[in-house]
């Protein structure tokens, strides 16, 4: 049986260190994927007119594309370089519930995050949506230091 591990990333030194705890686990597994998560902060609940959201639809593709390249990528290509065998996502939506989803989805058995960020992930998440995701996972989530 495969295990999969989600890793939430920030693009910072603490989605290192949570890529870098999840590289360790993956190595004591026998058969584990690993699956790298940017998750944009993202609110569908506000009113626009039809050409702002037009222009907030491709604002939301080019942030997609962009977390992409800078930080799924790059964390899935060193993964695979490592001998891992890895994929990536990145979405958009509440943090704590859309890497819950994600991990759900793609019968993932645990998550791994950072904990400390001066931006991205652990700041978006830091107090509440920190709680909601250790509290209400489905899963086990490591939060790592």
């Amino acid at each position: 049986m495969t295990v999969k591990i989600v890793i939430g990333l920030d693009g910072t030194d603490t989605g290192e260190r949570a890529l870098t705890f999840a590289k360790d686990l993956a190595s004591k597994i026998d058969a584990c994927e690993l699956l790298a998560v940017y998750v944009i902060e993202w609110s569908p609940f506000t009113f626009q007119t039809p050409e702002e959201n037009a222009q907030r639809h491709k604002r939301r593709e080019e942030e997609i594309k962009l977390a992409n390249s800078r930080i799924v990528e790059p964390a899935v290509t060193a993964l695979k370089e490592a001998g891992f065998k890895a994929t990536g996502l990145v979405r958009h939506g509440d943090v704590a519930e859309t890497l819950n989803k994600i991990t759900v989805e793609n019968g993932g058995s645990q998550i791994i995050v950072g904990r400390v960020s001066s931006d991205g992930f652990a700041k978006r998440i830091f107090g509440s949506s920190t709680q909601n995701l250790v509290m209400h996972a489905d899963v086990p989530v490591t939060v790592v230091g």
